[in-house]
């Protein structure tokens, strides 16, 4: 696969899948179609526009991405139109397609970054702001703490895909279909099991 096909891969994955956990924040939030579709939108594009100026792409590209930009609103339709019963544990879907969004835009941002020859610490960079810039931007305006700073682990994963391509270690050119999977299993074992890293330890002043 070439790094043309890869990207646009990433592309279409990342966008879509954070386009869905978006439209179902905001839904979860209660908010109208206007409120949906802007968070849904936001959300799909918020980490492209972090990646575009962290790696130096001129930001007017994103208004060039009409087929993008219909794959989004598509599937925030669809999610906006589903009934409620269809979707019950709201939360479990958000966490899903926001890990196929961290794993999509994180291997994206890390394959770019090495592709200019970026140092290895900015592919980790790349992979890391690339891949939770949707997520926080999705939980910012929706007046949430950012997954990245809180519960479970989240931008480990990110970062593991930057080092797992920084360092080459798996090669070929399908690394996509190795390195997505693992990353978005490794998100949802981290809720399942409610892992977590190291936070302030608490003294006992009494």
């Amino acid at each position: 696969m070439t790094l043309t096909l890869t990207w646009e891969a990433l592309n279409i994955i990342g966008t879509l899948a954070f386009a869905i956990s978006g439209a179902l924040v905001a839904m979860e939030e209660d908010y109208d179609i206007l409120g949906v579709f802007v968070l849904g939108v936001v959300t799909a594009f918020g980490g492209g526009l972090i990646r575009n100026l962290l790696i130096g792409i001129p930001l007017e590209i994103i208004w060039n991405q009409e087929v993008l930009f219909g794959v989004a609103v598509l599937a925030i339709s669809i999610v906006f139109i589903l009934p409620s019963k269809w979707i019950r544990k709201w939360q479990m879907w958000v966490i899903l397609f926001d890990a196929i969004g961290l794993g999509a835009f994180a291997i994206q941002g890390a394959n770019y970054a090495v592709s200019i020859q970026a140092p290895f610490v900015a592919v980790i960079i790349a992979a890391t702001l690339t891949g939770t810039g949707g997520g926080m931007l999705r939980d910012l305006l929706a007046g949430r703490k950012p997954m990245i700073f809180q519960k479970e682990i989240y931008a480990l994963w990110a970062i593991l895909g930057g080092l797992v391509i920084g360092l080459n270690l798996i090669e070929g050119p399908y690394t996509i279909f190795i390195l997505l999977p693992v990353i978005v299993i490794l998100r949802m074992l981290s809720v399942y099991f409610n892992w977590n890293l190291p936070r302030e330890f608490k003294w006992n002043d009494k």
